[in-house]
Parts: C-alpha cells; structure tokens; sequence
C-alpha cells in the first residue's frame, strides 16, 4: 500500500514541475543546455528581469520573490516555487510566471513575466441616496488606485450588507460587479448595487417561563427592540371600549377578548400602553444589549441565577419577524450578612452607612457596585476614599456564602497610602495659554489627590468654552513607588468667537439690523504679536464685544464692551467696562401753545408728515464699570459682583411713555449680585446643578436731602436725578430625567420701589413684560424686558393698552413696578455637537407685570405654553424659535392671546 501511494506521488510530482518554470527560447538567447524535468540540476542565477508590470517597482518585487542574483537554485525544486508563491500571495497579480531565457556554463537568467491586476478607479452606488453613498464610503475605505482582489469585492459586499442589516434592513441584498475603465489603463470601476427592501419590523415579542413579572414588564425594559404597534388591534379594541360603560372597563381590562378571530388575554393589562415614538425595526447588535438589560432587570430584583434558557426570531411575514424568550428565573435571594474586611481609615458604621444596604434587602450586586464605585445620585465608598488621597484604594465585593435564599457578601477592601499629586499636565490648547486653563485647575501640586476635585475641574474648564466639554480629557497617571500621581488634562480647542447678523421687528420702529461681534478668549498683551491673531489676538480668556444697531435715523445703538475675568491673574476677580450710546428719534403729534394734542378736522392727532421727519428724540449715553469676585464661603461656586453705573437721558419732544417730553435725566446706581452657579457641565446644554442669583440696585436717595417739592414740580425737574432701588432674584435648577432629558425651572421675581412717599417711583427702570424678551428689539431704553411667551411683545405692561389705538396720559408711566414669573421647560438634545448644540423643548410659562404693589397677586398670572428649538452655533450664538399659546385674555383685548410665534437671539436671562 505505502509503495502505491509513493508512486502516486512521484506522478503528481513529475507532471507538477513544468509548471515551476518554463523555457524560452527567443532570437536574443540561445540556451544551450535544455532544462531536464526528470534529471534536477543546480544552476547559478545569472540576472533576473521583469516583465509586464507598469506601476510597481521591479527590484521590489524581485526582492519578494526571496531570488536574487549569485542564489544557487535547483530546478526543477523549491525555490523556483516558492518564488511563485510569494509573489502570487501580495494580492497584486492576475498572473505569475517565471521562465529561463538562458542557460550558459552552470548559470541561467530569469524572467519574472507578471500581470497587474486592475485597479480601482471608482465606487458607483445604487439604490442609495448621497447620504448613504457617505456612509458607506466611511464604512467600505476602499482609495482609488487601490489593487482590486476577489477579497476585497467580497468585503465590499459584506460590508455594505451590514450596514444596512444594522439598521434594519434584514433583507438586504448587495451585488457589487466589475466595469472596465475605458478612460484609464488596467483600472476597473465597481457597481454596488443594493436593494435594501423594507424596514423589518418586529410584530410581536413572547416570554415564556416569566412567572414573576408580566410580558408587559418584561418588554419595557427592551430599550430598543420594541413591538410595533398593531394599528388594527387597537381599532377593534378601541371599539369594544367605547361600547362599554365605566363599570365594566375595569373587568374588560384584564379579560380576554377575541381580535380578528385571535384571543388576546389581558391585553390591556401587558399591550395598552405602546410608545408610538419608539422604533420597532430589528437591530442585533441592540438585541444583544437588550437581553443584557434584561438580565440585569432580573438581577436587581434579586434574581441573582435568572438567564435566557433560548432566544428565537422568526419570520412573520415579508416585513416582520417575531421574537420569543424562554426564561429560567431561579429563586429570588436577598442579603443577609455584610463583612467588612481590611478597612482601617473607616469603620464599619461609617462605611454601612453609605453603602446603605441592610439585612433582608433585596439582593442586587448591581446596586452594590454603584454604591461601592460611583453613585451619581448620593455618596459611595469609593469617593470617601478617593476624595481622601486614597488613590490606590480598591474593593472587591466576594459572596462569601450562600444559604437557601440569603447571602453573604465580604468587602475587601485595600486602602493603600494617600497619593500626592506632583505634576499637573495641560496637552491640546493649541490657541489657549496655559494659564487660563491652570487656574481654573482645582488639582495643584502639592496637595492630596481628590476624585472630587477632578470632576470640579472638568467642570470649571467646560464653563470657559473655549474647549468642547465632551473631549475634555482627565488622566490620573499614578506612581506607586513614591505615592505621587501625575494628572494630564487633554482639551479639543473649538470656535468660541460670535458673531450677530440678523434682523428684528422692533414694533414702531419695524426692520432693525444688528452686527455684533464677541471675541471671547481675547488678549490685549498680544496685540503686537501678529502671530497670536486669529483674526485678533486670542488666548489670554479676555472678551471684547461690539454691537452695533440701527434703523436708518430712527433708532441707533452702540456698545463696547471689556473684560478682564482675572484682573491681576492671582484672583478671580473679574473686571468689567461697558461703554453705551443710543439715540431714538420719534414723531409726535404736534401740539399748541399749551401743550395740548392737535386734531385735523376728522379728529386725527397731527403728526409730521414725511417718515423720516422726526420731531422728537431720547439720546442715551452711559459707562458701567463693575468688579467681581468668586467666593470661599458657603462654598465656591458663589461670586459676587459690584458695578458703578452711570447714564445720561436727554429727552427733546419725545413723547409721555417716560412722564415727561422734554429734559435731562442723571442716573447714577450702585448694583450689588450675589449669584451661585453649579449648573453643568456643559454651559449651553446643562443638566445638573442650579444658578441662583440675587441682584440690588440702588441709587442715591436724592429727595431725603434736597428741596425740591416734588407735588408742584413738573416732571422733567422731578426726574432730573433718577432715584429708585431694585431688588431682582433670579433662580434656575436643572433636572436630569432620564438620560439627555432635562427639566428646567425657573422662578423670576423683581420689584421697584422708592426712598420717600414724596419722590414716588420714577419712570427709568421699571419692567416690561410681554413676548420672547428681546430687550435689543424692543427699543424701551430704560427698561426691564422680561419675555412671557404666547403673549405679544410687551403687552403685559401696565397700564395695558393696546398702542396702535390708546396714548398715555401725561403724567401716566409705561411699565411695572413688580413682576412674578415662572417658566418648567423640558428638554431633549437633536446633537450635542459642538460645532452644532442643537435641542428641542416643550414648556408652560405664567407671569403677570403690576403696576402698583396693591395689585399684586400671585395667583393672576397669564398662563401659556408651547413647544421650541434652540440652536447654538459658536460663530452666531444661541438662536431659537418657539410657538407658544397664550390661554388668558389681557386687559383691554376681547379675547385670548392664542397662538404666537417667537424668534429669540441670544441667551434670554428672564
């Protein structure tokens, strides 16, 4: 037998050689010693050239070949082979052979004949949209110019189908083909040709062997595989309801009912309730982390064995599978005993009480490891430690013992020395100066390492916004040896700079355009450095602002503004100026001698005839500088803020809504804001935390020292030193709901008020109320704009009057002397990007203006609500459009507000 299967072997092998190499014998060369297959002989490799290939390099491939010139070959043997091998295992030829051109005293010269395979010239797609071409582009990586193999059309194909399965089209087919490139030589384009078919839906999902927890229970906790919702069955159920009578609801709810001939046993109980919004195609990479989740659900509920015996999905029809869980739940434990082991910083009171687990609890390791390592809602053992220096602290959960349905679990804990913290690393701030970002760092060298602190930091860089607050990276890097750890802090520089293009409806006033520019991480020191300038010098965390505003000669506004938020760059103590200059011109109607309105013979007011023929003005000017500080005590994330503020309001003709038409107002104030803010960590999309901030203004208290008498004084000679004080509290809290979903409250509360009855409360100052709160559009220079929305523009003032019909009484002020308001606002991020922070939100909203305190009531507020989106793009700022629904009816109007439309520009504070 073994001599059989040796005979075998020497035929395959004889007629095998021939194909290793090959004479030829062409009129350059003559070969005088023909190659004998039956008798090998060695020869010596005299040259060795190649042939065939245009784009690869000959050497190159000479050298994979493994032959080279002076090799000793046998041939027939080896060698030749193996050459043939590698060079045909590159994935680079359609051909490889290699022949003898001549054969001359013991040596032969080769020639390696080659054939290119086509490359890739271009991908066409169809059956996708140019979306889909992008994806999948990202997915396939295929460059041009690449050498095109079997392999690599099969990955195409593959590829391709996956990505459109993991969106749940399960029914995918992919046919990728080859198309000669008429345009290039050896260069072949690729068709992808896809059907995706339909979206495979998932009809209905079973359980079985759940005896303690319903089918309902159990697909809720299916975050993404989900049923979808059965339109028909519905219609038929909803029918049976209506048909039924209260009293009977109840008992259909849990019974059995027949839907198209199929019996539904509590279907209301386990199906009522469907997310219409959730989707319910079938993805498997989802799936798998479903029935993770399902796991866990079990688990937390003390099922500690549970597990999916078998999971099934079928096909139901062309477009819908099922899915079928059999489950084994195993008994239900709970904790006995909790031992302590190795910790000698903490008792175990201390250590119990955190933990917060006692005996007869039901058992959940799930709970266990949140309350040992990190517990986003309450305290854990880990940052007792963590936040202690312990950095090389470690504990390990062990059930020691099992016993019927009770366990015993021992903590090992290994507590380690506290770590130092020796050096602090900054890496990625390519615009930014390192100081900026350092002493916003809350882990110095020197002092003990703290899980706490870190998080504090993430926090403090995220609030500059100069970096984006989801690549701020924070690296402890750990030295056992000497118990020193090193912290590296990694930034992604991003635009910070705005700029303000846009335009408003400024009521009376109509279009108004707005330019403004914001450098927000500015630096003087750099302005002669050409190279910090990005188009200005940048990096030193300063800001300079620009606004301009205008309508033609109606209405003109200019600020600057600067600040400084460490002046002198040891403290926090930000240093603020703001310079103004507004100029509102008007036409009133014409008056006679004694000031009384003029009427033409119809009973019209008379007014200048031409648009642009003004015959009135208010001409603003004003500098406010203030300093602030940051705080120690209670706790750090308190500030404080002083400012000095001074304006001028010079009035010729202007009209009554400020009590007077003509004079010079001086007003001169002393603002005090003590503000806490620990909402975070993201400044444009925050989701914990609060900002509260309490704010008095106050002027001097001209009318206890002068001698004016203020009850036969005309108004220009009582308002010629404005005095007042204001008092105005703001408060925000942020409440994460469920993952990205987020409530915000806020309450807004603000009242004017005056030193003596005398004086009275003057017409600077006061609140207007009323719309989306756009205090740049709305013009009322000296004025409060609180926005309501689902109301008009500064509607909700007192005295309410509706302008386009009703005028002031001469000596009657425009605006409110106390305001209430209150805004729940929930919110959903669409990206989180931030080159893009874009977010939807549904509110309601009630707030009310009064112009006397006897009038105030917190139960008359105007009520509305409405649904929104807010984009924030950091060359343009945050925009917004809502629609709102004012549900109340305002003084002077016969009916409700109804629908609005709002437009908001900027970060709107009340």
């Amino acid at each position: 037998m073994k001599k059989i299967i040796l005979g075998i072997i020497c035929i395959c092998a004889v007629n095998l050689l021939p194909a290793q190499i090959r004479y030829k014998n062409d009129n350059r060369n003559r070969v005088n010693d023909p190659i004998s297959y039956s008798t090998p002989k060695q020869y010596e490799i005299a040259d060795i050239e190649v042939t065939g290939v245009e784009y690869l390099d000959h050497n190159a491939l000479i050298s994979l070949s493994g032959l080279k010139v002076g090799d000793k070959v046998k041939i027939p043997g080896d060698d030749i082979s193996n050459a043939i091998k590698k060079l045909w295992g590159q994935g680079l030829m359609g051909n490889v052979g290699i022949y003898a051109t001549k054969i001359e005293n013991g040596k032969i010269s080769l020639r390696i004949e080659l054939t290119e395979r086509p490359r890739l010239s271009k991908i066409i797609y169809k059956g996708v949209n140019k979306t889909q071409e992008g994806e999948l582009d990202d997915d396939i990586k295929l460059i041009r110019g690449r050498v095109l193999t079997d392999a690599i059309l099969k990955n195409t194909e593959l590829t391709v189908k996956k990505h459109f399965v993991e969106k749940g089209f399960l029914n995918t087919e992919v046919k990728v083909t080859r198309i000669k490139d008429t345009l290039a030589f050896n260069a072949v384009q690729i068709l992808v040709d896809v059907n995706k078919g339909s979206k495979v839906k998932i009809n209905r999902i079973y359980f079985e062997g759940n005896n303690n927890f319903s089918e309902g229970k159990l697909k809720k906790k299916l975050k993404s595989t989900k049923e979808h919702p059965r339109i028909g069955i519905f219609k038929t159920v909803f029918g049976e309801l209506f048909s039924l009578n209260k009293n009977k609801i109840k008992n259909f709810a849990g019974s059995t009912v027949k839907v198209s001939g199929q019996e539904v046993k509590g279907f209301i109980n386990d199906n009522f309730k469907l997310n219409f919004f959730s989707g319910s195609k079938f993805i498997k990479s989802d799936y798998e982390d479903d029935k993770k989740a399902l796991i866990e659900f079990y688990n937390s509920k003390g099922y500690r064995d549970a597990r999916i015996v078998t999971d099934s999905v079928y096909t139901h029809s062309s477009k819908t599978i099922n899915v079928k869980f059999e489950v084994e739940e195993g008994k239900k434990y709970y904790f006995r005993d909790i031992i302590w082991n190795g910790n000698y910083v903490y008792n175990d009171n201390t250590l119990g009480r955190i933990l917060g687990i006692n005996k007869g609890d039901v058992y959940d390791l799930e709970l266990v490891n949140k309350r040992l390592n990190y517990n986003p809602t309450g305290a854990d053992v880990s940052s007792l430690y963590l936040d202690n220096g312990y950095l090389f602290f470690t504990i390990d959960p062990v059930e020691v013992r099992i016993e019927d349905d009770s366990i015993d679990v021992e903590m090992r804990i290994h507590e380690g020395t506290q770590a130092t913290i020796n050096k602090v690393i900054v890496k990625g701030n390519d615009r930014t100066n390192d100081h900026v970002i350092l002493r916003e760092i809350r882990t110095l060298p020197g002092q003990k390492f703290s899980r706490e602190q870190l998080i504090r930091t993430n926090r403090e860089i995220a609030q500059l916004g100069y970096f984006d607050p989801e690549q701020i990276g924070m690296q402890p890097i750990p030295n056992p040896a000497d118990g020193t750890v090193d912290i590296e802090y990694t930034v992604v520089e991003r635009p910070s700079d705005q700029i303000e293009l846009s335009g408003g409806w400024g009521g009376f006033f109509g279009f108004v355009g707005t330019l403004g520019l914001v450098f927000n991480n500015f630096s003087i020191k750099n302005i002669t450095d050409r190279s910090k300038w990005h188009p200005l010098p940048v990096g030193d965390g300063q800001k300079l602002a620009l606004r301009v505003q205008a309508n033609g000669r109606a209405f003109q506004n200019y600020s600057f503004t600067f600040t400084e938020p460490w002046l002198g760059g040891k403290k926090p103590n930000a240093f603020t100026i703001n310079l103004t200059r507004s100029i509102q011109r008007v036409r009133t109607f014409e008056t006679d001698e004694d000031g009384n309105p003029i009427r033409d013979s119809n009973g019209e007011l008379v007014f200048p005839r031409g648009l642009n023929d003004f015959n009135g003005s208010l001409k603003l000017a004003g500098i406010s500088v203030s300093l602030g500080r940051r705080l120690r005590w209670p706790d750090d994330f308190f500030f404080i803020s002083n400012s000095l503020n001074y304006f001028v309001y010079n009035l010729d003709n202007f009209g009554s809504q400020l009590g007077f038409s003509t004079g010079i107002s001086n007003n001169l104030t002393f603002n005090t804001t003590i503000a806490r803010n620990s909402a975070g960590p993201s400044t444009m999309y925050p989701t914990t935390g609060s900002s509260l901030s309490l704010s008095m203004s106050l002027t001097p208290p001209y009318s206890v020292f002068n001698d004016i008498d203020y009850e036969n004084a005309d108004n220009a000679t009582r308002y010629n030193l404005v005095e007042f004080h204001k008092w105005m509290f703001d408060a925000k809290f942020y409440t994460q709901i469920a993952g990205n979903l987020v409530l915000e409250s806020r309450a807004h509360l603000g009242f004017i008020g005056s030193y003596t009855r005398k004086a009275g409360i003057g017409p600077f100052e006061r609140f207007v109320m009323g719309g989306a709160g756009l205090g740049g559009q709305n013009f009322l220079i000296g004025n409060d704009i609180i926005g309501l929305r689902g109301y008009e523009d500064n509607t909700v003032t007192p005295p309410n009057f509706q302008a386009t019909s009703g005028l002031l009484e001469p000596d009657e002020i425009r605006g409110g002397v106390v305001f209430n308001k209150f805004i729940f606002e929930l919110r959903y991020p669409v990206s989180l990007n931030p080159s893009a922070t874009i977010y939807v939100l549904g509110f309601g909203e009630a707030g009310n203006n009064w112009g006397e305190y006897r009038d105030f009531n917190i139960n008359n507020l105007y009520k509305s609500a409405g649904v929104g989106a807010r984009i924030f793009m950091p060359a343009f700022g945050l925009i917004g459009i809502d629609w709102a629904y004012g549900f109340d009816t305002l003084p002077g109007r016969t009916e409700r507000s109804g629908p609005q439309f709002h437009f908001t520009i900027g970060q709107q504070l009340r």
